[in-house]
């Protein structure tokens, strides 16, 4: 039986979640360096629990319909996406031709993880 649109829509929206989630994690204090890293620490793996809570789901969904190489390569293009919106936004940082360059490399890996 073929898969549904659901089936291949489900994994993209959770690796989306799990990867705002694992963004504010990851880079979130840096807006906050008056605070203790011990704390900043603790605050991190918090909010990487959510990261967890969606993007377990969304690989065990998503090897139904993508192979783990394509899930990847998903999860890296959501992440550089997720990145340079969250970057500009909420740090406040530039996106230079440099990182826009190898933002689009990155892309053509991951179309070529796709090919079959």
């Amino acid at each position: 039986m073929p898969a549904s649109l659901n089936s291949y829509l489900l994994p993209i929206l959770l690796l989306i979640g799990s990867n705002i989630f694992m963004t504010f994690a990851w880079y979130g204090h840096l807006k906050y360096t008056d605070r203790p890293l011990w704390g900043v620490v603790l605050a991190s793996w918090g909010i990487a629990f959510f990261e967890y809570c969606l993007q377990v789901p969304a690989n065990r969904y998503g090897v139904q319909v993508y192979s783990p190489a394509q899930l990847k390569g998903m999860q890296e293009i959501i992440t550089l996406l997720v990145f340079a919106g969250f970057s500009i936004s909420y740090l406040g940082a530039a996106v230079k031709w440099n990182h826009i360059a190898g933002f689009v490399l990155i892309v053509v890996a991951a179309f070529l993880i796709f090919l079959e």
